[in-house]
């Protein structure tokens, strides 16, 4: 497998594909790596978005499966059975985004990547509890990590932790990418693209934040 300088966790969401956009930018796209997991999430139509992204930003893509994953945890992400409510959203999948980064490390060996990215927010613990989402929580993956591949320089970017939804859309419109994302990213749980179902937690989310940024 070929050498690259970094490796973007990439959903098909708008979160992690801006962060693509960034590691594009800075490395160039035959130095990235766009990695998904399938892991039974509720819908594929976002693992067919990131293909897409990734093709239209020329960069290599990956897939991971993780089969195991629906037979542990209880969520409205998971079991399509399951309705998504709740102020504390049921679609919260338990160290979901310590475990993909954890899945990645021996990629991370192979590809001599110096670097992960993860789109997280700390905004989606404030809005919704999730508490793998905070800086904190990525600083103890990343000490792990660190220990597992024996290179204390490796690191985990979360270019986007402390913003807001509407300064990811600027962050956006500024790389040049933000029409294309709006049009291909799927954020909606129920698979649907722009505007999405306007219903669940992470369709509110992005609709006020992009509803904010045309307000600037």
């Amino acid at each position: 497998m070929k050498t690259v300088d970094a490796i973007v966790l990439h959903s098909g969401g708008m979160d992690s594909s801006i962060c693509l956009a960034l590691a594009k930018e800075q490395f160039g796209e035959k130095r990235v790596l766009s990695l998904g997991f399938n892991y039974s999430q509720r819908h594929s139509e976002e693992l067919e978005a990131a293909n897409k992204i990734a093709d239209h930003f020329g960069v290599s893509r990956r897939v991971i499966d993780l089969p195991t994953l629906p037979g542990w945890e209880v969520s409205s992400l998971l079991d399509p059975s399951i309705l998504i409510e709740g102020d504390f959203p049921n679609s919260f999948v338990l160290g979901r985004n310590g475990l993909f980064l954890m899945t990645a490390a021996p990629l991370v060996k192979v590809t001599q990547a110096k670097m992960l990215f993860i789109g997280v927010m700390e905004l989606e613990g404030e809005n919704s509890g999730y508490p793998d989402c905070s800086r904190e929580y990525i600083d103890c993956v990343e000490k792990v990590m660190r220990c597992d591949l024996q290179d204390n320089t490796f690191s985990i970017q979360t270019p986007l932790v402390h913003m807001t939804k509407a300064e990811t859309m600027e962050l956006a419109k500024s790389l040049g990418v933000l029409d294309f994302l709006i049009e291909t990213t799927i954020t909606c749980y129920h698979g649907i693209s722009h505007p999405g179902c306007q219903a669940c937690p992470a369709c509110i989310l992005r609709n006020r934040g992009l509803e904010q940024y045309m307000n600037l």
